[in-house]
């Protein structure tokens, strides 16, 4: 598809403005974002999300209306595995609740960065080399199996390499200094916990790219669909952790379905060249795995509650 650099352009400002207006504007005070404020900007964010599917249908037609509604689709289930994770951090950190707002702001800043790179680097990828796709795939497949055997999510910052690294060569404190990354104590600069946390986070979201960017490239090699269906679905990551945060363990089975629609997607990717998958028939298949295990993630514990 053919976009003008005009697109590109109002698409940019209009994410850069949304983001300065939710620093700048709404969120200038510290505060404990409440599980109202955090519904209510979920649905502001997918129904923008859905104002910009109908955009493209009027303006490039049905099939990238399509491209991008299944690729939002997929970051945005995938992006529930990533709230898992953040949940687990801000648990092995303590970092109190008024604090995670600002750490997940920087956070999906640097996500945002990464992930143009790893799709453009992707699409290059696949257009030069038709056979990456089944390397991208074997990923997908190996991902989600390992999801399914591996049920249980542990942390280990202490032991990341990187993060050893870090606290090696950036004099780090042992307490939190409020909300600031950085502080000078004693004539010298420190990092604190807050900024090695944002390292994680951002570490974590390197991880998931992996999965996430090549799931979206089954649907479409499109860079304006994969691009933009990513950012919509990166920029209400933050108001969804803080919707579900405090039930996510309600939906425990969601992994299971996650890792299935993972292989899914894989298996998409290694028979391409044998058969077409439509993507409205993938569309359907993935919502129809999501409304599954969701349904039987609060069947279960509801039935468990009971118990």
């Amino acid at each position: 598809m053919e976009v003008s650099i005009w697109f590109w352009v109002f698409f940019n400002v209009f994410v850069l403005l949304m983001l300065t207006l939710d620093l700048g504007v709404f969120n200038k005070k510290l505060h404990v974002i409440s599980t109202k404020e955090a519904l209510t900007w979920s649905a502001v964010w997918i129904s923008l999300a859905l104002c910009f599917n109908a955009f493209i249908y009027f303006e490039f037609g049905s099939t990238k209306a399509l491209e991008f509604f299944t690729g939002y689709v997929i970051e945005k289930a995938l992006s529930v595995d990533n709230i898992f994770i953040f949940v687990l951090i801000f648990s092995y950190f303590r970092i109190p609740a008024i604090y995670q707002h600002k750490v997940l702001f920087w956070g999906i800043i640097g996500a945002l960065i990464m992930r143009v790179i790893f799709i453009f680097a992707g699409v290059a990828l696949l257009e030069k080399f038709h056979w990456s796709i089944y390397f991208f795939g074997a990923i997908l497949i190996y991902t989600g199996i390992r999801m399914l055997t591996h049920t249980d999510k542990q942390i280990h910052p202490d032991k990341n390499p990187i993060i050893k690294f870090f606290k090696k060569i950036v004099p780090t404190t042992t307490e939190l200094q409020g909300d600031k990354f950085f502080v000078r104590l004693d004539h010298k600069n420190y990092a604190t916990p807050l900024f090695v946390v944002l390292i994680i986070i951002e570490l974590s979201d390197v991880i998931f790219a992996v999965d996430s960017i090549p799931a979206v490239l089954a649907v479409t090699h499109d860079q304006f669909i994969v691009y933009t269906s990513n950012v919509f679905a990166i920029l209400g990551l933050r108001s969804l952790y803080f919707a579900l945060a405090n039930i996510i363990e309600r939906f425990k089975y969601l992994s299971v379905g996650l890792a299935i629609i993972l292989v899914f997607v894989g298996i998409k990717m290694v028979i391409v060249d044998v058969y077409h998958i439509p993507i409205f028939t993938s569309l359907l298949i993935i919502v129809s795995i999501l409304t599954a295990s969701v349904w039987f993630s609060l069947y279960k514990t509801k039935r468990l509650a009971k118990e």
